[in-house]
């Protein structure tokens, strides 16, 4: 049984306005800062949001101007370069928290065991009340609360559709079950879950300790009428694609003599995002679609067994959701999905590490840092890689910007993480090995 706690915390962060621009977060010189009315300014007009609301589908012309630099100067842009700047309001720092009471159901299916390298497992089953369609509904209560160190387990987790994804459904079921639901993603999206002292400021590190498939997987692309994936109008016809999976061998055979490796990650995984950055469903109820400085859907094929992924907190609890599983994907993911599965169990562990003001995610990996950056533009969203990459590097391994610059143009990879959740991505792979002696030793996210 978990130690119970009561205290929930009723403050409310401070903001502040700067004028800077709203994409890749600002503050001063040394490049901490807080999190600012500039926000809102990536907010949708009220016709726009309407427009999410209603639209039969999703895709990226319904979101003209948003999360883009379109509209806003050049001068405003080029100051947008503080990669630990556009920060949540510092609040108090609170003591260390004890679990706070679960709802029979979880506690019913916790494994009470301690690992002292996984702290408290918390044992979260994917059922109708713990799993919600294609939203981040923070009205939710915490399904449980955990401690720094804690460690979730999610076995069984379910498909797409709230599980009606299988093989053997036609992708014309499939794309009528994301037109009868305006605006939600098709993610089975798992949560809330609650982090004891997590403020505002704070960031998480989620370790993917193990991430086990189910023996089948699909991949599909909509029709092109419903306007998803990169190339909707070359392909007008949908198809599903399902594939029995070879785990002993960790391969998924896609037709004769084609073998993919498979490489299983959470295509999303994120906390609840800072008010009025995306346009909301309802109060407090956004889409999964989109990522962004909450981390969320980034499809990050690299969020493996062993990686680690750095989210900056923007609520108090943090409030973490996940959901769609992924056997496999290729940079780009541009038919719309990876090879979509269930987990047979998804394991990760949170760690909280208070007030370090970070503005965008950051994952890391045994052999790289990498860097993300995120925008509907894609040519923004390269840029805004190559800014916080800059001032990762600059700030970690001591070394000037125009440093920097070089040494990302010489040494390191840009990739397109993917291009159909509306926001693109950009993931910046910075080698280790580039480092030696006490300055690789010296460089980390947190």
């Amino acid at each position: 049984m978990s130690k119970k706690h009561e205290h929930e915390s009723t403050d409310q962060p401070v903001h502040h306005h700067h004028d800077c621009g709203n994409l890749f977060g600002c503050g001063d010189e040394k490049g901490t800062g807080i999190l600012r009315e500039d926000l809102k300014d990536t907010a949708y007009t009220r016709s726009l949001s309407d427009r999410l609301l209603h639209m039969d589908e999703v895709h990226q012309e319904n979101f003209d101007g948003y999360l883009s630099a379109r509209g806003h100067s050049r001068r405003s842009l080029l100051r947008a370069s503080s990669f630990m700047g556009a920060l949540a309001a510092v609040g108090p720092w609170f003591s260390k928290l004890g679990t706070a009471s679960e709802p029979p159901s979880v506690q019913k299916n916790k494994k009470a065991s301690k690992k002292e390298d996984e702290g408290h497992v918390h044992v979260v089953e994917s059922t109708k009340e713990t799993v919600h369609l294609g939203v981040y509904d923070t009205n939710l209560p915490p399904i449980v609360k955990i401690d720094s160190g804690d460690t979730i387990s999610y076995p069984k987790t379910w498909s797409h559709f709230l599980n009606e994804m299988q093989p053997g459904v036609p992708v014309d079921k499939l794309a009528q079950m994301r037109k009868d639901n305006p605006g939600k993603g098709p993610h089975s999206i798992i949560g809330p879950i609650a982090v004891n002292g997590a403020e505002p400021g704070d960031v998480l590190e989620v370790r993917y300790k193990r991430i086990q498939p189910m023996d089948w997987a699909g991949a599909f692309n909509n029709p092109g009428a419903l306007k998803t994936g990169l190339l909707p109008g070359d392909f007008s016809e949908g198809q599903v694609k399902y594939v029995t999976l070879d785990l002993k061998k960790m391969s998924a055979p896609f037709g004769d003599n084609i073998h993919v490796p498979l490489k299983p990650f959470p295509g999303t995984l994120g906390v609840a995002p800072p008010d009025n950055y995306f346009p909301p469903l309802s109060p407090g109820v956004t889409s999964s679609v989109p990522p962004g400085p909450h981390a969320g859907n980034v499809d990050l094929s690299e969020l493996c067994e062993g990686a680690k992924l750095f989210i900056p907190v923007w609520k108090s609890g943090a409030l973490i959701y996940t959901g769609d599983a992924h056997a496999v994907q290729g940079d780009g993911e541009i038919c719309l999905t990876a090879l979509e599965t269930r987990f047979e169990e998804l394991r990760i562990q949170v760690l909280l590490h208070k007030q370090k003001n970070h503005a965008w995610p950051i994952a890391e990996t045994t052999t790289h840092w990498i860097v993300l950056g995120m925008d509907k533009d894609l040519n923004v969203a390269m840029e805004a890689a190559a800014r916080n990459a800059i001032k990762f590097l600059s700030s970690r391994a001591g070394i000037t910007d125009l440093d920097a610059y070089g040494l990302l143009s010489v040494a390191c990879s840009f990739r397109v993480t993917q291009v159909v959740d509306i926001v693109r991505g950009v993931h910046v792979m910075i080698p280790k090995n580039l480092f030696t002696g006490e300055l690789r030793e010296k460089i980390a996210v947190v």
